[in-house]
């Protein structure tokens, strides 16, 4: 019998909004409507790229690697996230909490490897245009993508099998509405040394992913400034804004959340709860929404698919 079946723990319990419980129904309406808008969009943007061949390029084939790990993470929270706000049900089995956390970590460490590539990937098409296309074929991207996805199953893989060998004797009490590795291994009243160990390098190599990216946005900027033309510089940059916009509403919550358990002493649990279910719902509802209005090509077709359906 494994350790877990031997200790005193059978159900972790996950939290919705600390003094609000009664009021849980209420903000179920906006949190399905979030993940609706969200679950949506990304279908959206997967379904004109998949048909219109004119959108068959790099950039909107790793466009669609970010919508694929955007639905992850809003499949991987939804389960927990509704039964907490609809039904007030915190209980979750220390099994289903494991595979839960294993795609929350898994398509958080992809969606970083995608912003990676993405920030590469403007970097190539805004300092060497002319060779962009050769660089880039369809077939590297295919390989950058399997290549991000076995990188994110290695990475976390790991979690779920040293959380099982934890014995859990007490405390069951989590501190979020879903399972993430840092909070499981808290619960621990065995040694957690390896989980702390292992967790913090994971961290560190979506912290490297985030150093990369600022560091291909510093040579975007090296090139465009040496651009002559101020409308040349405007438009190169407009090409980026859209992923500037994806990585600040990725990054910007796990670096707040990280900061606050590192350094704030009196931090509220509610506005660590709040950011922490924001970093789940904002960026997969709000990167469709960004791509679609900043993406001159996204926009017509969809604007031409609906005045088709609208034409029969």
């Amino acid at each position: 019998m494994s350790v877990l079946n031997n200790s005193k723990v059978k159900l972790f319990l996950l939290i919705g909004i600390p003094g609000l419980e009664h009021a849980h129904i209420w903000f179920s309406i906006p949190i399905c409507l979030m993940y609706l808008l969200a679950i949506m969009g990304n279908c959206t943007i997967l379904f004109i790229i998949k048909t219109e061949p004119l959108l068959h390029e790099p950039m909107y084939y790793f466009l669609a690697m970010l919508a694929v790990s955007d639905m992850g993470l809003s499949l991987s929270s939804l389960p927990t996230m509704l039964r907490i706000f609809l039904f007030n049900a915190m209980g979750i089995s220390p099994n289903a909490c494991f595979a839960q956390e294993f795609f929350i970590h898994g398509f958080t460490v992809m969606e970083s490897s995608v912003l990676l590539i993405m920030s590469l990937d403007r970097f190539l098409a805004i300092h060497n245009p002319l060779r962009y296309s050769s660089i880039l074929t369809s077939n590297r991207v295919a390989k950058m993508g399997l290549i991000l996805a076995i990188r994110s199953i290695l990475l976390v893989i790991p979690f779920p099998f040293t959380l099982r060998r934890l014995k859990y004797c007490q405390k069951n009490l989590l501190s979020h509405s879903y399972c993430l590795h840092q909070d499981t291994m808290k619960l621990a009243c065995s040694d957690n040394k390896t989980n702390v160990i292992y967790g913090f390098f994971v961290a560190l190599c979506t912290m490297l992913d985030l150093a990369l990216i600022v560091l291909s946005y510093v040579l975007i900027l090296k090139t465009i400034l040496s651009i002559a033309s101020l409308a040349e510089r405007l438009k190169a940059l407009n090409t980026c804004v859209s992923h500037i916009c994806a990585v600040l509403t990725f990054y910007v919550p796990i670096i707040t959340l990280s900061a606050m358990h590192r350094f704030a002493k009196h931090k509220s649990p509610l506005v660590v709860i709040l950011i922490a279910d924001m970093f789940l719902l904002v960026p997969p509802l709000m990167n469709p929404i960004v791509y679609c209005v900043k993406t001159r090509q996204i926009w017509e077709k969809i604007l031409g698919k609906l005045l088709n359906v609208c034409g029969r």
